[in-house]
């Protein structure tokens, strides 16, 4: 089975077992609703732990989750840098043009002519859009920003990504 990274538990919060999640599922409110159990996986554990949310609430840039039978601070401080995964079939359904990660990276991204730039090895987020860094076989990375008038198809399937790049955007 495949396990997908959906959020890492970087800190406690308080001392009633919270605990600070950043988060890498664009389903927080699904992920993270009371009742859910999560697969907990620790760093050099190929076994998850599984944890049912009692809260969840958002603070900052974090995710605060508690959970049923651990009440306090010496319950949670054992999570730390662990990380929750879900199986494949878990992920839910995107939008129209919309990817998992895991599916865009990996992929070979080509020029309309035809012209092999490299591979995706990375997904930067802006805020405004993802940022897709393709790295040749030699020389430098591109980042390719993720909208409409640059990425003009994108083969899941074949791994295959094609671009029409603006003036500038590969030199």
């Amino acid at each position: 089975m495949q396990w997908f990274n959906v959020g890492t538990i970087v800190n406690t919060h308080g001392i009633r077992g919270e605990v600070r999640v950043i988060s890498r599922t664009h389903f927080p409110e699904e992920r993270y609703t009371v009742g859910n159990k999560l697969a907990l996986f620790m760093p050099d554990s190929k076994t998850p732990i599984y944890l049912t949310v009692a809260s969840h609430r958002q603070h900052k840039t974090f995710d605060l989750l508690t959970f049923e039978n651990h009440p306090n601070l010496n319950d949670v401080e054992k999570y730390r840098n662990g990380i929750f995964m879900i199986p494949e079939n878990q992920l839910g359904d995107l939008d129209e043009n919309e990817f998992y990660y895991h599916e865009i990276v990996g992929c070979t991204v080509f020029t309309t002519e035809g012209i092999e730039l490299g591979e995706v090895t990375e997904i930067l987020e802006t805020g405004a859009n993802d940022v897709w860094t393709v790295t040749p076989e030699k020389g430098k990375p591109h980042y390719i920003p993720y909208i409409e008038d640059i990425v003009k198809e994108v083969d899941i399937a074949g791994k295959k990504i094609i671009i029409d790049p603006m003036e500038g955007l590969l030199s």
